[in-house]
């Protein structure tokens, strides 16, 4: 059967990455999601770039952007380090990109990434969230993409208790069967692995810190782990908390 995996942020961990898939077994029929933040973080961010560009063409990919790419992505076009992205990961991703020759591929990469993904069970995919109570296509601020934590915060903190068919179930969840989020840390929440609150999964384990990376089967719930991803880069900082 064709599976939906749905891969957290990495942040430049490309060996944590590459381990991961192969505690997964990807078959050549499985579709892959990435939530977005491929760089900032461990030493690699370049080299993930790299990978991905050539797994995309072996394999069914969606890229999701995430805020630590647009960051990247500007630095690429215009050569404009950010002030806070550069003390929030950036410095490695410059470093990173020193021995690259050609940026050119990297660059198609980056504008190809989608804002968000819908897939034909009505599952949306994206890296943080949106605020539009008539959906992401709706949304007046396209930052939210990759930035918006409402919608997360929103879902954690409901009654459990309250179903979906209930008046009282927020509107911008009822829009989506299930939605797929990164950008926040479930290490902010002294847990390890993805998170769930009402129809809302969050992939995003930690890895640019000082957690694992993670993919999940969107069908089964079936998650698999890296190691902690700090273990691939000893020594190294990691992002700043």
């Amino acid at each position: 059967m064709k599976r939906t995996l749905v891969f957290g942020d990495i942040h430049g961990g490309l060996k944590a990455l590459i381990q991961l898939l192969e505690r997964v077994e990807v078959k050549q029929n499985d579709r892959l999601i990435f939530l977005g933040d491929y760089v900032d973080g461990w030493g690699e961010s370049a080299q993930v770039i790299d990978f991905l560009i050539e797994l995309s063409q072996k394999q069914e990919c969606v890229f999701i952007k995430g805020n630590h790419d647009v960051w990247c992505h500007e630095f690429l076009m215009n050569d404009v380090i950010n002030d806070i992205w550069f003390l929030h990961g950036g410095k490695s991703t410059i470093e990173s990109y020193q021995n690259i020759e050609s940026k050119e591929k990297h660059l198609d990469f980056f504008a190809n990434m989608k804002d968000y993904f819908v897939d034909e069970n009505n599952n949306l995919f994206i890296h943080a969230g949106f605020s539009s109570m008539h959906g992401p296509e709706k949304e007046h601020y396209a930052s939210n993409y990759s930035w918006d934590r409402t919608l997360w915060e929103m879902a954690l903190t409901m009654d459990t208790r309250i179903q979906k068919d209930s008046v009282s179930y927020p509107k911008r969840l009822l829009l989506y069967n299930e939605i797929y989020i990164g950008h926040t840390p479930t290490l902010h929440y002294n847990v390890e692995i993805p998170m769930q609150g009402c129809n809302v999964w969050n992939i995003d384990t930690g890895a640019g810190f000082y957690g694992k990376l993670t993919c999940l089967d969107s069908a089964t719930k079936e998650f698999w782990q890296s190691d902690v991803v700090q273990t691939f880069y000893p020594t190294e900082k990691g992002r700043n908390k």
